[in-house]
């Protein structure tokens, strides 16, 4: 976390476009705290481009609300499958799924992060929206891939707004025998979302190479907030 102070943030900062032009073009700082876990709050941050994690600060839990200094964006038409997903797929021994057991998801992802930030109030928050709120322009989403046994190998959580995907987080076995399913579960994503006619995937965070192997290019926040604001219209 590059800034020494942290600003607090509320709907009302982000209901003003004057202060919400001020973030972005405030190119020293990418965190912003809240202790707003209302459903509102969150859709109307998500949609003003921040991705959230969560921090504990002086045993005080907020949601850490960034508006990032650069992106991943993958455009389908630039979607890599690797000789390995191939032979996945080909083999087909797996079972694609999405929103099939959120429970599940989060009880994994638990025990495969030790450091994991979905937890707590923002868990009940994401689960809130899950299970509770009914508009399409906005809907929390699991990908999930199983074994032919029904054991959960790799899946990811994150949420639409409207055509566009934005990944929070997921996880992967560790297990040898499933080498390249983590992988192959992000190759069934991107072809869901081309399938059903998302305008891109936001990966967030452009620190992982596994991005760019997918076909992700990198977006400054100008470039990134050009083309997320327009998008939304």
């Amino acid at each position: 976390m590059p800034q020494n102070l942290l600003y607090e943030i509320n709907s009302n900062h982000l209901k003003n476009i004057d202060i919400l032009n001020q973030i972005y073009e405030n190119e020293e700082d990418n965190y912003y705290v809240s202790l707003d876990f209302s459903k509102e709050f969150y859709i109307l941050q998500a949609r003003a481009g921040f991705i959230s994690t969560s921090i504990r600060l002086s045993n005080i839990f907020y949601l850490l609300c960034e508006i990032q200094f650069e992106y991943a964006i993958l455009d389908f038409k630039n979607l890599h499958i690797s000789k390995k997903v191939k032979s996945l797929i080909k083999k087909d021994d797996f079972i694609f799924r999405v929103n099939h057991n959120i429970e599940l998801f989060f009880k994994q992802l638990n025990l495969y992060h030790k450091n994991n930030w979905l937890i707590d109030k923002y868990e009940k928050l994401i689960k809130d929206i899950f299970y509770n709120y009914k508009s399409d322009d906005f809907k929390i989403l699991t990908f999930e891939v199983y074994d032919k046994n029904d054991n959960l190998i790799s899946a990811e959580i994150g949420y639409k707004i409207e055509k566009i995907y934005t990944s929070l987080s997921g996880f992967c076995s560790k297990d040898k025998k499933y080498n390249n399913y983590g992988k192959l579960q992000l190759t069934l994503t991107a072809n869901y979302l081309q399938n059903n006619k998302f305008l891109f995937w936001n990966l967030g965070h452009p620190y992982m190479n596994y991005k760019f192997d997918l076909g992700a290019t990198l977006l400054t926040r100008k470039e990134f907030l050009k083309r997320w604001l327009s998008s939304l219209l």
